[in-house]
This record gives structure tokens, sequence and C-alpha cells, in this order.
């Protein structure tokens, strides 16, 4: 087969994806007083955009001295150089997020017990799309302190272990496993700020390994934009390509997440195939990445093969309703005391008190504490560079491996096993004092806390 254009016009069946990149978003533009201001109704016209821009979490002051304060960054990088107010972040931090991709990892262990190469393969990118209901949350996760952690041991047989590596650039890294597969991910967000909304870019490198088999896959997502930022109401969407490679066979997956077009059209679609190593499709994938993946075998010009039928391999779980931080059953599992495993690290992110704060309701107390643990931050790192002494990651290693992605190149940590000594000595551990994990004092600090006050 050509170029992904030619078998996007291979066939009917997916005729549509013929214009995934050609949509026209709906927005205003200088808004008097605003000038660079973008305003984007994903349900409406250009006609609305205006009435668009008063809606939204913000009280008119608030967006009015927020914009005043961000207008200077337009065109940057803020991953981490603005302070940002806790009206827009939920009580979840980026560690956590990461966490969310474990959700639907029956996926990945469907996929090790299959023997069709290109089932596989369907499994594991619908594993890859599955979070992205989770990612359609509109508030912000806390930027992870360097050297927090998050952990947990009770979902579908996986150990998971994050670490926050790295805070300039901000690099997390994160190790998942169970009798079926093993993950792997380096992660680095790069972002650019527009004015009222702002593109992520996935800096990272994924490995997912089938244990049956030895197949290794890797991943690239597609950018994500979060729309309305402080004028109208926030929005996320993730045009673009996403690729999925086995890496040892050369097999892949190409998959289309359409933009969001006139009056929502084309708003969460998935659509793409399953190619093998001489890139000519094997199965049509289809779907919405907010509700479900089918697929269907198809022939060399991607149409669903005589007696075959569209299969449904995934559906997005029932959430709670009117959940205030649209929340699903998974994510306020991963939030739980009650499910964190015997012995939870001081670093983990569950202990933060801004976070624990915000999802108690106190946005007063949350403001403060972020502030201060942004400054216990700053302190460490005066007291670590004072004494000349680098930061080290307790449960991932630096490896020497840079890897180019798309959008950046990333410097690849490793896991290096010791959390799973770790976790089998607390798991092993007879103490029949019960641990008020509550009453564990959140630190993530290679010095003491007395050494940098």
């Amino acid at each position: 087969m050509g170029s992904k254009d030619e078998k996007a016009e291979s066939g009917g069946f997916f005729s549509a994806i013929r214009s995934w990149g050609s949509a026209v978003h709906k927005s205003v533009n200088g808004l008097l007083g605003y000038e660079g201001l973008e305003v984007i109704n994903p349900e409406g016209g250009t006609d609305d955009a205006e009435a668009e821009a008063a809606k939204g979490r913000w009280k008119q002051e608030d967006r009015d001295s927020h914009w005043k304060m961000m207008q200077k960054y337009i065109g940057s990088d803020v991953t981490s150089m603005v302070t940002l107010p806790v009206i827009i972040f939920e009580p979840m931090t980026m560690l956590q997020k990461m966490a969310e991709l474990m959700e639907y990892s029956h996926l990945l262990n469907l996929a090790d017990e299959c023997e069709d190469p290109y089932m596989r393969l369907v499994y594991t990118s619908s594993w890859a799309i599955s979070v992205y209901y989770a990612y359609q949350r509109t508030w912000k996760p806390f930027n992870s302190i360097l050297g927090e952690t998050y952990e947990f041991a009770n979902h579908n047989g996986i150990t998971f272990i994050a670490e926050q590596v790295s805070h300039h650039p901000p690099i997390a890294a994160a190790h998942a496993e169970n009798e079926h597969f093993t993950y792997d991910i380096t992660s680095k967000v790069k972002t650019k700020f527009l004015g009222n909304s702002v593109e992520v870019y996935p800096v990272g490198r994924t490995r997912v390994t089938l244990k049956k088999s030895g197949v290794v896959v890797g991943l690239v997502p597609p950018p994500t934009k979060v729309n309305n930022l402080i004028f109208g109401r926030t929005w996320i969407d993730s045009p673009g390509e996403m690729v999925m490679t086995n890496l040892t066979t050369g097999d892949k997956v190409v998959l289309y997440f359409q933009p969001c077009g006139w009056f929502g059209a084309g708003r969460y679609e998935v659509d793409g195939y399953v190619y093998n190593s001489e890139e000519e499709p094997k199965m049509l994938m289809t779907g919405k990445w907010n509700e479900s993946m089918s697929y269907q075998p198809c022939d060399m010009e991607g149409e669903p093969l005589p007696g075959t039928e569209l299969k449904e391999v995934w559906r997005v779980a029932a959430a709670p309703e009117n959940d205030k931080f649209q929340y699903t059953h998974f994510a306020h599992k991963i939030n739980s005391f009650d499910t964190a495993p015997k012995k939870l690290l001081p670093s983990d992110s569950r202990m933060r008190p801004d976070r624990y704060a915000l999802e108690k309701g106190d946005m007063s107390k949350s403001a403060s504490e972020k502030s201060r643990l942004e400054e216990m931050q700053r302190a460490e790192k005066r007291t670590r560079e004072a004494k000349g002494l680098p930061f080290k990651p307790k449960w991932f290693n630096m490896t020497e491996e840079i890897v180019t992605t798309p959008w950046a190149e990333l410097e690849v940590y490793e896991y290096n096993g010791k959390y799973a000594e770790h976790r089998a000595v607390a798991d092993s551990s007879t103490s029949s004092v019960e641990q008020d994990i509550t009453s564990i004092e959140f630190n993530p600090w290679q010095f003491d806390n007395s050494s940098i006050e």
C-alpha cells in the first residue's frame, strides 16, 4: 500500500478519514480588549462563540486578571514555569493520571493470550485508546514534586510504580507488571500556550512486552489540545495520528483521531487499520474514544472481508453520575486510601496535603499547601546543590539512551527492580499494628525536612 492518504482513499467504508485534518474550528479572534483570544464552541457555529466566551467555571473578574497575567506566555512552553490557581485543578497528580491507563489492562492480558498477531494489535491499541475517556476531564492534575511516587497493587494482578525523576524538564517514569505483560514509560510533557488554549505534546517512550510471545510494542500517541482555558467552557480534543508498532515483527496500527468539526461533527471518532510489516491492511478499526472500539478483517483495499462482521473489542465502563470531577470508578479507586498497598511510601501522591484538601473541598487550604510544597521543593534543591549532590531516583535509573520523538528528544529511564523487592518485604510483613495512612506526612525529599527549613 502507499501513503496514509492513499490508504484513506482506498475504499468507501472509511472514506470519512480522508478529511480527518480538514475540519474548521469555530472561533472568535480578537474580542474587544482580548487580542489573541480564541474561543471555540465544540457544539456550535461561528455566531455563538462570543456568547460561549462568557461561560465556564471562572468568574468574570478572575478571567480578566488571569488573562492579563498569562498573555506574556503566549507561544511558550508553560509545563512548569507558571503558578496556576487551584480552581483549575482536580485532586489527582500527574503520576496518578499515568496510572489510569491500567483501568482496561485486561486488554493486554487478552493480547498476551492471543495467537493472532493482528488481533494482538487490535487489543493493545484498544487499550491505548481506552484511557482517552479519562483524559477528556477538563481539570488539570497537580504537577508532581521531584521524588514523588504513586503505587498500587490491587488491580488485575498488577503492581504499578511511578516516580517523578526530573523537575526541569519535568519527566516521570512508570513500570507496571502482572503475569501477562510489563509496561514501561518515560514521559516528558511539552506544551505550547496559545492564549485561551494549550497544545500538549506527549514526548514519551512507551514499551509493552507481552510475556507469552515476547512481543514488544511501542506507542506514539497524538497531541492534545485543551480549548477554552480561561474564556468559555473548557474541552479537550486529540486530533491526529496514533501509531502502535510491533517492534518484534514490524506490524503496526495507524489510527486517526478525527478533529471536532462544525456542531461537533467527527468529535471522538477514531478510524484506522492494522497493517502487516509490508504495510498491507489486515484489520480495520473504528469507534469513538469515549465509547467503544470495534474491528473487522479487511481486504487489500481496506474493505471488510465478505462473511465477516464488525465486532466490539472494548467499551467504556459505566461511570458515576454527576461526579464533581467527572471521575470514573477507577479514578476514585486510584485516589482512595482504602485501596492503597501495605506500608505505603510517604512520597505517594495520595499523601499530598494540597491534593487531599482539594478533594475535601477546601480550596483555600489546597492553595496554601500547594505553595508550601513548591517552596519546599525549591529549598530541597538549594540544599542538594549546596552539597554538590545530584538528584537520584529511587525506583528508576537514568540510561544513556536518548530517543527522538515527533516533538523532542527524550532521556530514557529504566525500572531498576528495587520496588518489587520493597513490595515483597512490605507484603510479607507480619506486623499486627495497622498503619494509619492518613497520619503519614508527605515526604518525597532526599533530605529530611529539618535540613531544608
